[in-house]
Order: structure tokens, then C-alpha cells, then sequence
């Protein structure tokens, strides 16, 4: 990849509405190659989604969100492949990763509320012949995602002192 595509993702990953316009005049370049590098990306599946980050905690939504570590026996001839995308198929699960460590998997889902995300993993996840253990966190509050921090907490004007 080339580095006019790298600074156009540095860009478009802080602002996804930023123009082509924009954009070409930030890294010096014509608006038709960033248009062009854009839609090249979008086609190769690098550039896959464009997305709001969004403080669900200011909206009356009662969501509740789990991360759930997962523990499985990877299957011959194709790992973890196959156990992840039976995982990423069902509509609650909004991110599943590989992960290094004492689990396997971790699969964040949502639901409208705690006995929603129990009986996910009870009936769906823990069913799955590959899955051998399951632990849930729940989410209680968000403060920073995708580098934006959420709430914004006053300075109290009070001098550091250290000893």
C-alpha cells in the first residue's frame, strides 16, 4: 500500500465525512487520485464500513453490552475459522477477535437487556461442540472508544503537589 492510501486512512479513520476535496488539499494532491485511492479501497474491502461512534449512554436505549471470553478447541484443517464465523453469524454479536492468552475467542454482543445476553450464551454459545468454556463481563460504562473519550471531567483547579 502506498503512502498516499496509508494518509488517507490517518485521515478518514478521525473524520469519515471528510471529502475528497478536503483531503486532497490537506496532503497536497489532485482531488481525483484521492477519489480514485478512495474508491479503490472501498473495492478491495480495505475501506470496509464508515461509522458513527456514538455515546449510547446519553440516548434513552437500554442496551447492555457483554464481552465474553471463550475457550475452544480449534478444529482440524481450518483452526479457529470456522468456530469464529458460526460466532459472527448470529445478529447479537457485533465483534469477534483471536486472541493470545489463557481464552481463545472474545465475542462482544448486544441485547436489550442482562437476560437477553444469558440466554445467548446459554442456548447459542455454550451449545457449540467446539466451545469448551465461556466467561461474561458486561459493560457498565464506556469512557474513551475508538480514542474518543466520552465525558469530559473539569479540571478542579487545584495545584499538583508531590513530596
Amino acid at each position: 500500500m502506498n503512502q498516499l492510501k496509508l494518509n488517507i486512512l490517518d485521515l478518514i479513520k478521525e473524520d469519515a465525512r471528510l471529502p475528497a476535496s478536503t483531503i486532497a488539499t490537506m496532503l497536497g494532491v489532485q482531488e481525483a487520485e484521492v477519489a480514485a485511492a478512495i474508491k479503490e479501497m472501498e473495492d478491495d474491502h480495505v475501506i470496509v464500513k464508515y461509522a458513527a461512534v456514538i455515546n449510547w449512554s446519553k440516548v434513552d436505549d437500554e442496551k447492555v453490552t457483554a464481552l465474553i471470553e471463550v475457550e475452544c478447541t480449534p478444529e482440524r484443517g481450518r483452526g479457529f475459522e470456522s468456530i469464529a464465523e458460526r460466532i459472527y453469524l448470529y445478529p447479537e454479536v457485533k465483534s469477534v477477535y483471536l486472541m493470545s492468552g489463557a481464552y481463545d475467542l472474545l465475542v462482544e454482543i448486544e441485547g436489550k437487556n442482562l437476560k437477553e445476553v444469558a440466554s445467548f450464551v446459554s442456548n447459542k454459545l455454550s451449545t457449540i461442540e467446539s466451545v469448551i468454556a465461556t466467561k461474561t463481563f458486561f459493560i457498565l460504562k464506556k469512557y474513551k472508544q475508538d480514542g474518543i473519550i466520552f465525558e469530559e471531567f473539569e479540571d478542579d483547579g487545584r495545584l499538583l503537589v508531590s513530596p
